[in-house]
């Protein structure tokens, strides 16, 4: 390793508002040479890193996206300058962040590489249902599940469905309808179900229903990405919200 490499941390922002980084992450901002910024992080960030130059690699499913491999570049091309770059990505950087691919990426190149944890949109769209997503009356725990594999496919949504756990999806909006149909092949048309949008943010917008009519009423209620959906028992503990949040929905529309 060259004694001029700088480092990387892979930072997460966490799902919304800036009070929901940890105190590590804003020290880390804070100290940073370079930021690569994801779409989905708050943008108001890089007021937390002055010295920053901060570059925006934003990476949205069915948009136009940063190339995963030009921001490997730009993390070892500034690290191998000695400079401390941050990567800042949205939500928790170890789940569904691609990860994986840049720390390989990184470590192949001999360069020092920090993780910082955050909070996943998916533990953000539980607190503000109110709900645990591994209670315990309901289900034996809870699967964090990708609506999109390597291939372009999607998971074994029987499988799935067969663990009796809550299920916390994530990138399915555009999916909703096909993943419903095939949850529905296993589980009760009765599961609880809800839609999370923009989790922890102030424009976070929430549904709870069943699992029959999940992609009805989320279509016809304007939900889209980002988003998580959420299925299981475990989600009926949210019941006693959902006439408040579908008739907020409802005014909204009507407005």
């Amino acid at each position: 390793m060259k004694t001029n490499t700088g480092k990387v941390t892979l930072l997460s922002a966490g799902p919304g508002e800036l009070d929901l980084l940890t105190l590590k992450a804003a020290k880390v901002l804070a100290a940073a040479d370079v930021v690569l910024l994801d779409d989905l992080a708050n943008p108001d960030i890089v007021t937390l890193a002055p010295r920053a130059r901060v570059i925006r690699v934003g990476k949205r499913g069915g948009c136009r996206s940063t190339p995963q491999a030009f921001i490997e570049r730009l993390m070892r091309r500034y690290a191998l300058k000695g400079l401390h770059v941050v990567r800042v990505k949205g939500g928790e950087a170890l789940l569904f962040g691609r990860a994986g691919e840049e720390l390989t990426a990184l470590r192949d190149a001999g360069i020092e590489v920090e993780i910082v944890n955050g909070i996943s949109s998916g533990f953000a769209a539980a607190a503000g249902l109110g709900i645990s997503l591994t209670h315990r009356r309901h289900c034996n725990g809870v699967s964090f599940v990708t609506a999109h594999t390597e291939d372009h496919g999607e998971p074994n949504w029987a499988a799935l469905a067969a663990t009796r756990m809550t299920l916390a999806i994530y990138m399915g909006m555009r999916r909703i309808e096909q993943i419903a149909t095939a949850l529905l092949a296993s589980l009760p048309a009765d599961t609880p179900a809800a839609v999370v949008q923009w989790a922890g943010g102030v424009d976070e917008r929430r549904l709870v229903t069943r699992l029959d009519r999940l992609a009805a009423e989320a279509t016809r209620a304007g939900f889209g990405s980002p988003a998580v959906i959420l299925v299981g028992g475990a989600i009926g503990e949210a019941v006693g919200q959902a006439g408040a949040t579908l008739a907020r929905e409802r005014i909204a529309q009507a407005a």
